[in-house]
């Protein structure tokens, strides 16, 4: 064999072994080549589960009232004209106040819940105090608890500002009447009775007073 051809035999048998050790580093990517971008099918499910989760419903309202009802309109605008308000906070307060506004009425010693009672109601409760004592009459009162608890509706006046907030309670408790000789004339002290009530609460939303008001009852 001639010597030109052996050697350009062996100068090709180098060519590819370089080749071939290049390839083993870098990959078999050719030219330049951008990294692989995303599917536009996957581009649109990132965007849509993004969309999700920061404009989807508020379930502060809608675990409490059905979505895009009155009630739920209601409860956003509140929501927007006072950013710190939550449905699930007022519930919880709203509890509370039912059994120290009820303990505060059967036991005659309303002065204290001034601020949370609206003046109608207020003077109602102390109109009928009054008429107990004079017909030498008192209740003893025991509160167990709350069984249920629920929002029936809620109003907003974007004039006023003026939000309202009804709530039903089923409360438990125990309560006797005495006269004025100290007898039983009604109810029990060891029997646990249900109670029904239906009570409507107002705040004028942004103000500085954070109390909100009991301002209607019902059965």
């Amino acid at each position: 064999m001639n010597t030109p051809i052996v050697q350009l035999l062996v100068l090709a048998g180098i060519a590819i072994f370089l080749i071939l050790r290049l390839r083993s580093v870098l990959g078999t990517r050719d030219g330049f080549e951008k990294p692989e971008a995303p599917s536009p099918s996957r581009r649109d499910d990132t965007a849509r589960d993004f969309e999700v989760i920061e404009g989807g419903p508020d379930h502060d309202i809608i675990d409490h009232v059905p979505e895009n009802s009155p009630a739920a309109e209601a409860l956003a605008k509140m929501k927007r004209a006072e950013p710190s308000f939550g449905v699930g906070e007022f519930l919880s307060g709203a509890r509370g106040a039912y059994e120290m506004i009820l303990m505060g009425f059967d036991n005659g010693e309303i002065e204290d819940l001034k601020p949370f009672l609206s003046d109608e109601i207020y003077e109602t409760f102390s109109d009928v105090i009054e008429q107990r004592a004079q017909q030498g009459l008192t209740i003893e009162a025991q509160f167990v608890g709350v069984r249920e608890l629920s929002l029936v509706d809620a109003t907003f006046d974007d004039t006023e500002r003026l939000a309202e907030i009804t709530v039903k309670y089923v409360g438990e408790l125990t309560s006797v009447v005495k006269n004025a000789a100290g007898e039983v004339i009604e109810g029990s002290p060891t029997a646990v009775k249900r109670q029904k009530d239906v009570w409507t609460y107002a705040r004028r939303m942004g103000s500085d007073d954070p109390n909100w008001q009991l301002v209607a009852t019902d059965e």
